[in-house]
């Protein structure tokens, strides 16, 4: 029976802040199209942090017409910024990269799970010159909404049988991380330093490298 045990990571006010970057990104290609009067802030992404980038583009982009209009401007967002974030990055929260090395000689496999857009993901390792992909690599495995259209909550069983955990818990900063979570049936950490918070008390951490004690407390 395996014992592997596996940490799934979300990506935004978890792992880092990219929200101003991908404001700056997506004004460029909103003022293109023509709505010239019209700037994507960074609190408007932080607000809408972690949903699917359909209901995204349905939030932010109100000034546009339902359908082709509009999910051309969202594609054409996407896109760039994922361009954008490889070339210029965002906040990579303190000792990330030093805490995945650190769980993955604890024995520890890490993995990446996100509402995001296809390529997103890509791009942050890209800019970080993070390996992925093998069980040799610091991050072994990701997986997003944008890939397969698939919502957080399958998205995150997909990783856990994909990859043989015996164990998993999920690291996340706003609820519906924690809905997402339960629903796949593995524990959840809560990243207090994120997004947003929790309605219920789970185990938490106030910094990254928090979840050296943590994580095996949670899951062994």
């Amino acid at each position: 029976m395996s014992d592997k045990k596996g940490i799934i990571f979300d990506m935004d006010g978890t792992v880092w802040d990219s929200s101003e970057n991908v404001a700056g990104a997506w004004t460029v290609k909103v003022h293109e199209v023509g709505f010239t009067d019209k700037t994507i802030t960074g609190e408007d992404i932080k607000s809408v942090m972690g949903k699917p980038m359909d209901v995204i583009a349905d939030t932010l982009f109100t000034f546009t017409e339902k359908g082709k209009q509009r999910d051309d401007l969202r594609s054409a967002c996407e896109k760039y910024e994922n361009e954008f974030l490889r070339k210029n990055g965002g906040i990579l929260y303190e000792n990330v990269l030093e805490t995945w090395a650190k769980l993955k000689e604890m024995g520890y496999h890490i993995y990446i799970v996100s509402n995001c857009q296809e390529g997103y993901i890509e791009s942050f390792l890209g800019f970080y010159n993070i390996a992925y992909g093998s069980p040799e690599d610091l991050v072994e495995d990701i997986e997003c909404y944008g890939n397969n259209f698939l919502q957080k909550d399958e998205n995150i069983r997909l990783m856990a049988d994909r990859n043989g955990l015996a164990a998993a818990c999920y690291v996340g900063d706003i609820q519906s991380d924690y809905d997402a979570a339960f629903k796949a049936g593995v524990p959840f950490i809560h990243a207090r330093y994120g997004f947003g918070t929790i309605d219920t008390e789970v185990p938490y951490i106030e910094s990254f490298e928090e979840l050296v004690k943590v994580v095996p407390e949670v899951i062994g």
